[in-house]
């Protein structure tokens, strides 16, 4: 009989933002089933608890990922319960409204761009200089295929993950000789609450399926993914398997980008 694989994270410490959702929890509990010692970070406290619950010895901190104070007070809470951070998911967001570009409300645009992008940068500025003293880490942001390529029905979300996708590939330049990779994972349509919602927010139920079968047929497989399968592209990008990737978008799409 073959001896079992060990756990890829065994006793080394993770941060999670968003984890309350189903990308982050997703991801999350990977981590755990991996070995990982896990600070999760998310502003809705009962999605949060669920998703501890999931994840035995999870220290957990409530927050707005668009706070610099609270991100911070993620950050010194990760540390000081578990030490310094090496390996950090930032996975909070939100797809905002189904508008052309023109159409959406200032007030909108600060709101997808705040959580998105901001959030992302607050997450990295937060945790790297923890890595910094480890002299190793590995971050992995969450862009979109709507962050590879434009969008007519979410335009402002299509464009704030197009941020998410450069600044990944600036933190990647930026952070390459410290021996801390920076990469972001790009799914297409995954059913989730987020993309549920999405299309609930169609008010015209005929035009919400017609939309609903389209975002099939953009994918090869013709099927929505899975959350589980995106955090899989997570735990590769984090892992020592990916130890000479940095700076990638790595879709993880059904086909939609190929």
């Amino acid at each position: 009989m073959s001896a079992a694989r060990p756990a890829r994270f065994e006793g080394r410490v993770a941060a999670v933002t968003g984890a309350a959702g189903a990308l982050g929890r997703a991801s999350a509990v990977a981590l755990a089933r991996e070995g990982a010692r896990l600070a999760l970070f998310d502003r809705d406290p009962t999605g949060l608890a669920e998703t501890a619950a999931l994840c035995p010895g999870a220290a957990t901190v409530t927050g707005d990922a668009r706070s610099a104070a609270d991100m911070q007070r993620f950050a010194d809470t990760a540390k000081g319960t578990f030490g310094p951070v090496e390996l950090l998911v930032a996975a909070a967001g939100i797809i905002g409204p189904s508008k052309m570009a023109v159409d959406v409300t200032e007030d909108e645009f600060d709101l997808v761009f705040a959580i998105n992008v901001k959030g992302s940068w607050l997450a990295a500025k937060c945790f790297i200089p923890q890595m910094r003293t480890l002299g190793r880490g590995s971050v992995v942001l969450f862009s979109s295929t709507a962050g590879l390529q434009g969008s007519p029905v979410y335009s402002v979300y299509s464009a704030s993950k197009g941020a998410v996708t450069l600044l990944t590939k600036s933190l990647a330049l930026n952070h390459a000789t410290e021996n801390i990779r920076v990469n972001c994972v790009c799914p297409g349509t995954i059913d989730s609450p987020m993309h549920r919602q999405g299309m609930a927010a169609i008010a015209d139920p005929v035009l919400r399926a017609e939309r609903e079968a389209f975002q099939k047929t953009k994918h090869p497989m013709n099927r929505f993914g899975q959350p589980e399968e995106v955090a899989a592209g997570v735990l590769y990008l984090l892992s020592d398997e990916a130890s000479y990737t940095t700076g990638h978008a790595l879709p993880v799409d059904g086909g939609r980008l190929a």
